[in-house]
C-alpha cells in the first residue's frame, strides 16, 4: 500500500498575473517554496518584484484599480478561493515593509501585542509570554525589555525594523514576506536584520525582496531572477549566482544592466 506524499512545499503560486489598471506588471509568474527556507527576488528597479510579494499576502487588491489572476496555495489551500478573508490570510503571511511602521499610538509592548488584541486575546499571561517570545525571536528583547512601555517610535531605525518583525511573528505566521527590510538601514542594523533572517528560517518561511544581491547571496537558500514582470530564472542561490541558466540572469548579476 503507498503511503500519501506530503507535499514538498508550503506556498505554490501558479500562473499569478497582477495589473495596475491596464499595466499589466506581474506576468503569469510559477513558484514553489519550500518551507524553512529563504527565497530572495532580485532584478531592477519597476520589475515587478515588490507587486509579486505583495500578491502572497493579498495587500496588491488594495490599491485602486488593482486586479489578480491566477493561484496561491498555502499548505494546499488557495489564499484566493472566493469567500477567503484577506485579513486571516495576512495573519498567515506576514508582512515587513521597506520602512519600518510602529503604529505611532503604541508601546513597544503593544505594537507586537495588537495582533492578538485584534483577535480577541486579552489575558495579561498569554500576552506577556507571546511579546518576550516575539522580541525574543527578533533579536530584540535585551535592548527593549526595560522599555516595554516606550513608544515603538522612541526605538532606533534599526531596532523600529525589529519591532516590526516581531509584531509580524507574534500570531505565528508560517510565512513572513519581507520587501527590501534593510534598504533604509545603517551598515550595523542590516548585519542584524540579515542574521536575524537566518535565524528566523528555523521558525519559519521567509520570501524577500532585496536590491542588494550580496545579501541575496548571504542570506537566501533559492532566488529568482525577475525582469519586465517576468521571473526569467528560479533555482538554488549558489547555482543560480554561479552557474545561471539564462544570459539575462548573467548580464544582470555580472552589472552588465540594472
Amino acid at each position: 500500500m503507498s503511503g500519501i506524499v506530503a507535499n514538498p512545499y508550503i506556498l505554490e503560486v501558479e500562473k499569478l498575473n497582477a495589473w495596475f489598471g491596464q499595466n499589466h506588471a506581474v506576468k503569469a509568474i510559477d513558484l514553489n517554496v519550500v518551507p524553512h527556507t529563504v527565497t530572495a527576488l532580485i532584478g531592477p528597479s519597476g520589475c515587478g518584484k515588490s507587486t509579486f510579494l505583495r500578491c502572497l499576502n493579498r495587500l496588491h487588491e488594495e490599491v485602486p484599480g488593482a486586479r489578480v489572476s491566477g493561484q496561491v496555495m498555502l499548505q494546499g489551500d488557495n489564499i484566493y478561493d472566493p469567500g477567503k478573508d484577506p485579513v486571516a490570510v495576512r495573519r498567515q503571511i506576514g508582512m515587513v515593509f521597506q520602512k519600518a511602521n510602529p503604529f505611532p499610538a503604541l508601546s513597544v509592548y503593544g505594537n507586537v501585542a495588537v495582533g492578538l488584541t485584534l483577535a480577541g486575546i486579552r489575558k495579561r499571561s498569554i500576552l506577556d509570554e507571546v511579546v518576550e517570545r516575539s522580541l525574543r525571536h527578533a533579536a530584540l528583547w535585551d535592548e527593549v525589555k526595560d522599555k516595554l512601555k516606550a513608544p515603538g517610535t522612541s526605538l532606533s531605525g534599526g531596532q523600529q525594523q525589529r519591532l516590526c518583525i516581531a509584531r509580524a511573528l507574534a500570531v505565528s505566521p508560517p510565512v513572513l514576506l519581507m520587501d527590501e527590510p534593510t534598504s533604509a538601514l545603517d551598515p550595523i542594523s542590516t548585519a542584524k536584520i540579515e542574521e536575524l533572517v537566518l535565524e528566523l528560517k528555523k521558525e519559519v518561511t521567509v520570501i524577500m525582496v532585496t536590491h542588494n544581491m550580496q545579501q541575496a547571496a548571504r542570506v537566501s537558500d533559492w532566488t529568482a531572477f525577475f525582469l519586465l514582470g517576468e521571473s526569467v530564472e528560479f533555482a538554488e542561490t549558489r547555482k543560480l549566482f554561479t552557474t545561471p541558466q539564462d544570459s539575462r540572469t548573467e548580464q544582470y548579476i555580472t552589472g552588465r544592466f540594472g
